[in-house]
């Protein structure tokens, strides 16, 4: 994978919103509470972990950054742990403000046995900062700005992120040429305008953009209406277990299939994509290959117990275990093809597709010739209830499943992608082709997807057929060795 090859700069990097303390208190409950119906947990242990935007700036420490925070706390003793495990994580507290009127954020949660969370206790202050201190942080930024290769916001609706401070931030940044990258809460877009990306997820995006966003076609249209509306140059939608979508400038938008393979916990998982999102921007990578990385990094959070950082090295380690999986993984989805393109797009594609019912060495000579004409050949199977609609009730003779088994078996065929359509259009115009190969049955300008291919400059090739070998003629011979 071409993200395996990349090198990962160390980076200045400014982390600015809503810090907490993610405290845990860990024990075993055994027993109701004979003063009231609920359970007593015996602790046993406790910890507390950076959380919010602090968790943001740890992900980013983790994977080789060197990272400042920006925000308000109180002078309490959450206060004076937050700064204590900011020093620990080796984040630069030089621009945190402690205020006499505002509490620090502490989550405490009471853990029983197997991490079941028993009870959540939060000590926050979610009012808007104080003007003095909101004019203190508008100095502070526009006096360092010049010390940041990029700047991450993120927004938990505590009240540091002011629409004023934010207006004042993107204005100062984009002055300097430093994208803004945004981990987005509030339902008051105005105040993400300007900044280079921002991602919601589903709840925020449907809040924002007052849109339905619930088929894959809504998401994607409401997430190229953020984009406009906030003038942005991306919006990265997450969809929890649905993967991501992105919308680009132009309006065009990417799917990204989930990676993760365990979900023990999803805690902090938005704080780690942020992070890794601007692990890629900072470092220049190609945007894709950007949401590809904070997507392993997203798999590797979510396989973890708790509010928990992701290291690069744990990043790569997850990649080249994908990697070797998805190697001797032939049967894939159309979805999980242009991801794997994505990587490789220096590689020509050669594309067919067939029933394939009753696999006989007509096909295996035609599909041989097929992989000489490009580095990766892909097999569009037709699914049972598109064989029965295109053969008749009585076919498929082998079940979609099985034909599919028997085509991975042959060495030459890199991947196999079933469709249920009559042809094979949708699939073809989803794969791009570089070489749409068919049978020597047919006419090069009866092809299906022939004006996909041409379009974007490849080619469609005829081969001819192995004279008196298909699929009819076996049947008919065993119907009538058995008739």
């Amino acid at each position: 994978m071409q993200l395996l090859k990349r090198t990962f700069n160390r980076k200045n990097i400014l982390v600015i919103g809503d810090v907490m303390i993610d405290c845990y208190y860990i024990g075993q409950s055994s027993r109701i509470s004979p003063e009231a119906p609920v359970p007593v947990l015996k602790k046993e242990d406790e910890y507390s972990v950076l959380g919010g935007a602090a968790n943001v700036a740890a992900n980013l420490v983790a994977a080789g950054q060197n990272v400042s925070i920006m925000t308000v706390i109180g002078c309490d003793s959450a206060g004076d742990i937050c700064i204590t495990l900011l020093k620990d994580k080796d984040i630069a507290s030089d621009l945190v403000l402690k205020s006499n009127t505002r509490k620090t954020t502490m989550k405490t949660r009471f853990l029983g046995q197997n991490h079941q969370q028993m009870m959540r206790l939060d000590i926050e202050d979610d009012s808007d900062i104080s003007t003095i201190d909101e004019e203190k942080l508008i100095k502070l930024f526009k006096e360092n700005s010049n010390r940041f290769d990029l700047v991450v916001i993120s927004d938990y609706l505590k009240g540091v992120l002011t629409e004023h401070l934010l207006s004042e931030i993107i204005i100062t940044a984009n002055l300097h040429e430093i994208k803004v990258l945004i981990d987005v809460k509030d339902q008051n877009m105005s105040k993400y305008k300007n900044a280079y990306l921002i991602k919601p997820n589903l709840v925020e995006l449907r809040a924002l953009t007052k849109m339905r966003a619930v088929t894959e076609q809504e998401i994607e249209l409401a997430t190229i209406a953020l984009r406009e509306l906030c003038n942005s140059e991306y919006v990265l939608t997450t969809c929890g277990g649905e993967g991501m979508v992105l919308a680009d400038r132009n309006n065009e938008t990417k799917y990204f299939s989930c990676v993760s393979k365990e979900v023990y916990d999803v805690t902090g998982a938005g704080d780690t994509v942020i992070a890794y999102i601007a692990i890629g921007v900072v470092n220049v990578f190609p945007m894709e290959e950007t949401i590809i990385l904070a997507n392993y990094a997203a798999g590797v959070k979510v396989s973890k117990r708790g509010t928990a950082t992701v290291s690069l090295e744990e990043v790569k380690q997850y990649i080249e275990l994908d990697e070797m999986e998805t190697a001797s993984k032939k049967i894939i989805t159309k979805e999980e093809f242009q991801q794997i393109h994505s990587l490789h797009v220096e590689k020509k594609v050669v594309f067919t597709n067939g029933c394939f019912d009753i696999l006989h060495v007509g096909h295996v000579r035609y599909l041989r010739k097929a992989s000489m004409l490009g580095d990766i050949l892909i097999i569009g199977i037709n699914s049972d209830s598109s064989v029965k609609g295109l053969k008749g009730e009585n076919r498929p003779i082998i079940s979609q499943n099985e034909r599919m088994e028997l085509l991975e078996a042959i060495e030459f065929i890199d991947y196999i992608i079933m469709f249920d359509e009559e042809t094979p259009y949708q699939l073809i115009n989803a794969v791009q082709p570089d070489v749409l190969v068919k049978g020597g049955d047919y006419m090069l300008e009866n092809v299906v997807g022939k004006d996909i291919v041409e379009k974007k400059g490849g080619s469609v090739v005829i081969i001819p057929l192995e004279g008196g070998i298909s699929t009819t003629n076996i049947v008919n011979k065993i119907v009538q060795t058995y008739t």
